[in-house]
């Protein structure tokens, strides 16, 4: 199952990836599952509109140490913004600039943006195309379709290629879904046997058999962990083999890094989310979530997770 994977000359580890999480996958968490073993991390998605203004929040999203390779996730439905937004500065220093045609949440959709591009295809197409231009290697993440009655996997599987993607990541469930169901193992089939460029499957891998199941049901490249990393981001040690450090260990690092590169408010406010993802099905979770969100500082939240890691 675990493998290395090369993208379009850009060689990864494996092929166990971490996905974009909006308001999550700042860089502290990805440097973290990285070390667990991620063979490759996303960044939260970015607005091109947001850097062609430059947004100051929106380049926050981008900050990146040395680590390499590594991703960004863009969103946006103007092709010339799009490729200006490739072409930046801002988005140099990653090897891998993936577009989100997946995104389900209704704001996002009224803009054209997100998986209403699964509606467009000449304009989803126009999209790729162009960013492609700019030189960057360019991958996409979509669903499968916009309802269950219509499921367009192996057609716009085709599209993305043909635009000039050099990867795709299928999330095999259909926008009116969201997170609800499980995956379509024979849909994301389709798009391994449509294309011939790395196809990762995405969608309720919670544990290693998981992974396993994905990988051997649809014949994906690879694997992509999304929510199931907010609760234990041990799942990349879990299927790669790397020896996971006490959860403690991982939290106050995280911490340390959180705080360090986002100022004391974020990082007060972050952690405390965090800790309770982490505190999930934990003796006594309810107690110490409650007393988490009451901290006020990076100094009591870090008091409070020695306490509630060690276990």
């Amino acid at each position: 199952m675990l493998e290395k994977i090369n993208v379009a000359g850009m060689e990864c580890a494996n092929n166990v990836f971490l996905a974009p999480l909006a308001g999550y996958t700042n860089y502290p968490f990805r440097d973290m599952c990285r070390r667990l073993g991620a063979g490759l991390t996303f960044t939260e998605m970015v607005s091109c509109k947001g850097l062609l203004y430059g947004n100051e929040e929106t380049k926050k999203l981008l900050y990146c140490g040395s680590e390499s390779p590594k991703a960004v996730q863009i969103f946006g439905c103007d092709p010339a913004i799009m490729r200006t937004a490739c072409e930046g500065e801002e988005l140099a220093p990653f090897d891998l600039v993936d577009i989100n045609m997946g995104c389900p949440m209704p704001k996002v959709i009224r803009n054209g943006e997100g998986s209403a591009l699964m509606e467009n295809f000449p304009l989803a197409e126009k999209v790729i195309n162009e960013c492609v231009k700019s030189g960057k290697r360019i991958s996409v993440k979509f669903r499968t379709g916009i309802d269950e009655g219509h499921k367009v996997t192996e057609e716009f599987s085709k599209l993305c290629e043909g635009a000039g993607a050099c990867m795709i990541t299928v999330h095999g469930r259909s926008r009116e879904k969201i997170y609800a169901g499980a995956p379509d193992y024979a849909e994301i089939a389709k798009a391994k046997n449509a294309v011939a460029i790395p196809v990762i499957a995405n969608g309720g891998v919670w544990s290693k058999s998981d992974a396993e199941k994905m990988l051997s049901r649809t014949g994906a490249d690879g694997v992509m962990i999304a929510r199931a990393a907010l609760y234990r981001p041990e799942i990349f040690a879990d299927i790669t083999g790397v020896e996971a450090p006490p959860v403690k260990e991982l939290f106050l690092r995280q911490l340390s890094e959180t705080l360090a590169l986002y100022g004391e408010r974020f990082a007060c406010v972050f952690m405390r989310k965090m800790a309770a993802f982490y505190l999930k099905g934990k003796t006594g979770a309810a107690e110490m979530k409650r007393r988490l969100f009451a901290a006020q500082s990076t100094q009591e939240v870090a008091a409070l997770a020695e306490t509630a890691f060690s276990f």
